[in-house]
Formats: structure tokens, sequence, C-alpha cells
């Protein structure tokens, strides 16, 4: 494809793919190299996907901190190794609980929390990822990690089995929480074990489910030339102000020189004057700064 294609790609991913999986398509599709996505999502989840692909991969690093919004279904009576589903189960001797008592122990999850990620993760350990050194039979040392949940609701509850009942979980966290954790650590407290049965991201920073596009629909679009049904402009999502420069005043910009202009501090979105995006600046005091330029 000759065609430069820059911009945000929402996939809605389905259970199996990894998330690398879905950027190695979509590099293939586009013929475009640089590609990347805005947040893990393991195999057997689903939901938003932001992939950045082009230019837009320049600004994937303003998403790191993005929030995330997750539905988790919560399985009860049960232990797992990797803390969900595909892990080795030890179904525990407790008695299950109630839906009242786990809306108790759920409001205990709230707000900053301390938490363990699980072995089977990414985290490195002296330089080796978790999942490596469980895998070949060895527990990893793994730190506590402060996250934040916001929002942490019980949608759900289904006891048609009263041994193993199984919750539907809406919550909203920061970028880091591992639901699978969270899951684990419910059961725990509960006393019962729990682990993660499934998994829908539903919001990944600005990006939602709602405008998330099925992989069938983005593979199609990328194969006829209809790149633009499916793509978002490259900085959408990024709250920062705009600043629309002439011709001129985008020329010095792209060569790294200082602008003033009257604007609050911080980063800002520069835009030209047909409204494309040049460039990504930092405004102090009254100048701007060239943080990362697109060209006139």
């Amino acid at each position: 494809m000759t065609e430069q294609i820059d911009g945000v790609l929402v996939v809605a991913k389905e259970p199996g793919p990894t998330s690398h999986d879905i950027v190695a398509l979509v590099r293939r599709l586009t013929g475009v190299k640089r590609v990347g996505h805005g947040g893990t999502l393991d195999p057997f989840a689903a939901g938003v996907l932001p992939v950045f692909v082009g230019h837009a991969t320049r600004l994937v690093e303003y998403h790191l901190g993005d929030g995330k919004q997750y539905r988790a279904m919560v399985c009860f009576g049960a232990r797992s190794t990797t803390d969900d589903l595909e892990g080795e189960l030890t179904p525990s001797e407790q008695l299950a609980p109630t839906r009242a008592q786990v809306e108790t122990e759920l409001a205990t999850f709230t707000g900053e929390i301390e938490q363990v990620p699980p072995d089977y993760s990414a985290v490195r350990v002296a330089g080796r990822k978790a999942y490596e050194l469980a895998r070949h039979g060895e527990k990893p040392e793994l730190r506590a990690r402060r996250v934040t949940v916001t929002r942490l609701d019980l949608t759900s509850w289904d006891d048609a089995d009263p041994a193993r009942p199984v919750a539907t979980i809406e919550m909203a966290c920061s970028a880091g929480t591992y639901v699978r954790a969270l899951a684990r650590d419910l059961g725990d407290k509960l006393g019962c074990g729990a682990y993660l049965g499934a998994l829908t991201r539903i919001a990944s920073g600005p990006f939602t489910i709602n405008q998330a596009h099925p992989l069938e629909k983005v593979r199609a679009a990328l194969t006829t030339g209809r790149a633009q049904d499916v793509l978002l402009p490259m900085d959408a999502g990024l709250d920062f102000p705009e600043i629309q420069l002439n011709a001129a005043e985008v020329t010095h910009l792209a060569r790294g020189q200082q602008l003033r202009r009257a604007t609050d501090d911080g980063l800002v979105r520069v835009v030209d004057e047909a409204g494309r995006l040049v460039a990504i600046a930092r405004a102090a005091n009254g100048v701007l700064q060239p943080e990362k330029v697109f060209g006139p």
C-alpha cells in the first residue's frame, strides 16, 4: 500500500488472539511498519483495544496512563493457578458467599489499594517475566503495587449452582490494575476462593466499546482501501487544548524553533490552517516548545 495511513483503530477484540496478533494483522493489512496498541488484553479477554497506526504510534505515550473500565465475571468456590479460567482450578471446601457478603467485601476494594500482580503476569522479576518463572515451577517474588479503583459495582448474580455462584462486576480503575488479582483477592477475603471467568474491557481512556469495530469490519475496510471507515484521527482522545498556527509559524515550529503564544502552561495540540495536526508542543510562560513534530 503506497498511501501512508496514520490514525487510531479502536478494535473490538474477541477472546482468542493476543494483542500482538491484532497489531501484526493491522501491520500486514496496511503495509505500515509502525503499529502499536494502547494496553495489552489477555488472550481470553475481549473488548476495547486501541491500535495506533503510522505517526499515531508517537502519541501512544500520552495514553499509557489512561484509566480503564471492565465488565468481569467472577467465579466463586475455587482458586486458579493463573487467577483466571485458564489455570488449574482447586475447589474450596468453604461455603460459597451470598450476594450480600460479596457486595460488602467489594466496598473494601475501592479507592487506593495495594495489589500483588498475578504469578502469571508480564511483570519482570530479576530481569525475567513472572510467568516464565511460574511456568517452570518457581514462585515469583512480586511486590504489591498501589492502584486505584474508582468504581466497583455488582451488576448481576447467578447462584443457579449454590456452591459455585458467579458475579458480574463492572469497574473503573487506573492503568496497571489487574482484574484477575482483584478476583483472587476478593475470593481470599471471603475465604472461598475466586477466579476471573471472563473479562471485557468496555473502555480504555477515551475509547469506548460503542465506537469499537469488530475485527472482520477492520479487515474488510483495510483490504478494500476504505481505512477511513474505521480510522480515527491520530490525535483522537487527546484532551489537550488546540492552537492553530499559520504556514510560517508551522514551518518555524517544524524546525524546532520556539514560538511565543499566550496560552495556559501544559501540552497543546498544534494544528495548521486546514486543521491538520502538525505537532504536540509544551507551553510554558507564553512560549511553545515543540515535543513531537509531524511536518507542515
